[in-house]
């Protein structure tokens, strides 16, 4: 049994050759996110998590940054970037392991050319995916 959810997922988001998508779901394996274009490129960094929080930062800052511009598959309302490696997360249908802080990427810059050193600390965490399945905008999100 599952205690209290400690958040909510607000938006999903998965990359194409095209550009980025905003799914309603998103179906994920041992090796990502099946639609994303870096499925099965790296298991230790197959999904990208951020928090609300740092969109909030950089608006705060004066950076209007649109959702998914950070790279996150999953935009949460809560800020996971204390969790350590090892530390699993159910979210909807799929149990995340966290496995590394999200390095800065350079990306970051075409939003604004503050982003990247504004989120060095904030700007997402990465996960593997332990058990497969789907997830959906609101599911809730527990800490296992």
């Amino acid at each position: 049994m599952l205690s209290n959810p400690i958040g909510k997922v607000l938006e999903l988001f998965y990359s194409t050759d095209n550009g980025r998508v905003n799914p309603a779901k998103l179906t994920l394996d041992e090796k990502g996110v099946i639609e994303d274009k870096y499925y099965n490129r790296n298991i230790q960094r197959s999904v990208l998590i951020a928090t609300k929080a740092s969109y909030d930062l950089a608006q705060f800052h004066g950076i209007d940054a649109p959702y998914s511009a950070l790279g996150e598959n999953l935009l949460i309302d809560y800020n996971p970037y204390h969790l350590k490696p090892g530390a699993r997360l159910q979210v909807g249908e799929v149990t995340l392991e966290i496995s590394q802080n999200c390095t800065l990427c350079n990306s970051l810059a075409k939003v604004d050319a503050k982003l990247p050193k504004l989120l060095k600390d904030d700007r997402g965490i990465f996960a593997k995916v332990i058990s497969s399945g789907s997830i959906y905008k609101n599911d809730d999100i527990f800490l296992l």
